[in-house]
């Protein structure tokens, strides 16, 4: 394994030395914070700085939403086949700089080069494609009302159209940064919203990346701004600002109840994409030539650091050990190692405080009495690499079983019946994702009615598609992303009764 950046493409060299500080776009402008204050953003393989970014204060944030509020009209009124044009250019821009934009991606989170080449920023183009079209398929209804009052010789006409909600604040974590910023803007400029964009403050410079492809593909000036800063300031003042129509969220439960609270002073729209614990189901029949590689993925995938990562697995007890043999098998031949590296398999956390934090949910399992088959131990040169951990002895009323780890930490149980295995899986403050694996038609239909999770998958995990909602119950969040019921989150019904 290789733990040392590898040296990079000319594209990226020149990128990270572009914009030293100037980070913030507001009003079609780059600049710098104005208090010029910076922070920095790691490379978490190594520790090392990749860059300085610009920290924004609360007169920064007031800048970019003034800016998103004076391009709205502007906006608001291009035609939408003209959106759906410039959408389209946005995801052809995306496609011709792949390479670079995986690149940057991996740098800055640490994921595998290949997560992000091949999985990830393809999804961010879908998302520009499918929210293009989307963007000609806004509609309202005409209604046949029942008023009978209307003054004699005259008729009343009823109608219902959808404008854009306003300007809308999209906050986004760190796990996967250029998909859910294609999320966010996609179908808020489809709908003829202006943004005010805040990255993670572990990951921005992939989404500065793209704001300058969105900007090269002819996006008016401040349609789109960009504040780079901390979650507890940053973040706060855009979620609190009093011109701010909407915002739409990705990250924690407890980021997502502090972002509510900033919301509630002008009664703001919010749309929440929260924390998950998603359950796999391996019923005694499943194949487990499909299932093992399956279950291994939906956990091992991007580090475990994905908010549906299958963090809870439920097995027949017939076929509990098999299968733990075979994932435990799986992730012992991942190779780990800089995600730039293209060999590698499993890169770093993206922090060593998020490193920390895995562990300290692995230890605390292992002190309680499981059983830690393989993992578990942080390793490299920031100590932020974990092997792919797999633990068995657990129970419902662990915190590793109970709470959203973020890490590649596998806590698995054996069952015995359909409704123990029920119960067991929606004993959970979250509801965002689950997983079944069967060959029985009936055990697939009848568990995923019963599932309470916003997406089941059947004898698959980390499906996606920008035409799929995503979106969850209970804790998982409010609203969806991707998907039609995206678009409807970012417009406002308004109906008309007119006297013709």
């Amino acid at each position: 394994m290789s733990f040392a950046q590898p040296a990079l493409s000319d594209a990226a060299q020149s990128f990270l030395s572009s914009h030293a500080k100037a980070n913030l776009l507001i009003g079609g402008s780059w600049t710098g914070a104005k208090s010029g204050d910076v922070f920095p953003t790691l490379d978490p393989a190594t520790g090392e700085t990749l860059a300085e970014v610009a920290m924004a204060g609360t007169a920064d944030v007031d800048a970019a939403v003034a800016a998103a509020r004076k391009a709205l009209p502007g906006w608001r009124a291009t035609p939408p086949v003209e959106r759906a044009k410039l959408l389209w250019a946005i995801a052809d821009a995306i496609e011709a700089n792949i390479d670079e934009l995986a690149e940057i991606e991996t740098l800055d989170q640490g994921k595998p080069l290949y997560v992000g080449r091949w999985a990830e920023i393809p999804g961010a183009v879908n998302q520009f494609r499918f929210f293009g079209g989307q963007a000609m398929a806004i509609e309202g209804q005409t209604i046949e009302s029942s008023i009978n009052y209307q003054p004699e010789g005259k008729q009343m006409a009823t109608w219902t159209n959808r404008q854009p909600v306003g300007v809308v604040a999209a906050i986004l974590p760190w796990n996967s940064p250029l998909v859910l910023t294609a999320m966010k803007l996609a179908p808020a400029l489809a709908a003829g919203c202006t943004v005010v964009l805040k990255p993670a403050e572990d990951t921005s410079l992939s989404s500065i990346r793209l704001a300058e492809l969105m900007i090269e593909a002819g996006l008016p000036e401040g349609v789109l701004n960009i504040v780079t800063g901390m979650g507890a300031e940053t973040g706060a003042a855009l979620a609190a600002h009093p011109d701010v129509n909407k915002v739409a969220f990705t990250g924690s439960t407890a980021t997502g109840r502090a972002i509510l609270d900033g919301a509630k002073g002008n009664l703001k729209k919010v749309t929440l994409e929260l924390g998950g614990k998603s359950p796999m189901i391996v019923m005694p029949d499943a194949d487990l030539d499909l299932a093992i590689p399956g279950v291994a993925n939906a956990i091992f995938f991007n580090g475990g650091q994905v908010c549906v990562a299958g963090s809870r697995l439920y097995a027949h007890k017939d076929i509990f050990n098999d299968l733990i043999e075979g994932v435990v098998a799986y992730g012992k031949g991942m190779a780990a190692g800089h995600g730039l590296d293209p060999a590698t398999q499993m890169g770093p956390l993206v922090s060593a405080r998020q490193a920390d934090k895995v562990a300290t949910y692995v230890k605390g399992a292992a002190d309680a009495g499981a059983t830690v088959h393989s993992g578990g131990e942080l390793f490299g040169p920031a100590n932020t690499f974990m092997s792919p951990t797999v633990i068995t002895g657990v129970d419902n009323a662990m915190p590793l079983v109970r709470e959203e780890v973020f890490g590649p930490v596998l806590a698995a149980q054996p069952f015995e019946d359909v409704e123990s295995v029920v119960e067991a899986a929606n004993d959970s403050d979250y509801g965002l994702a689950a997983s079944i694996w069967t060959e029985s038609l009936s055990h697939a239909h009848r568990i995923s009615e019963r599932i309470e999770a916003g997406t089941v998958w059947i004898n698959c995990h980390l499906m996606y598609d920008a035409a799929l909602p995503i979106g969850g119950m209970k804790q998982s969040g409010w609203g969806r992303d991707s998907g039609r019921q995206a678009l409807d989150s970012y417009l406002e019904w308004k109906t008309i009764c007119a006297v013709v």
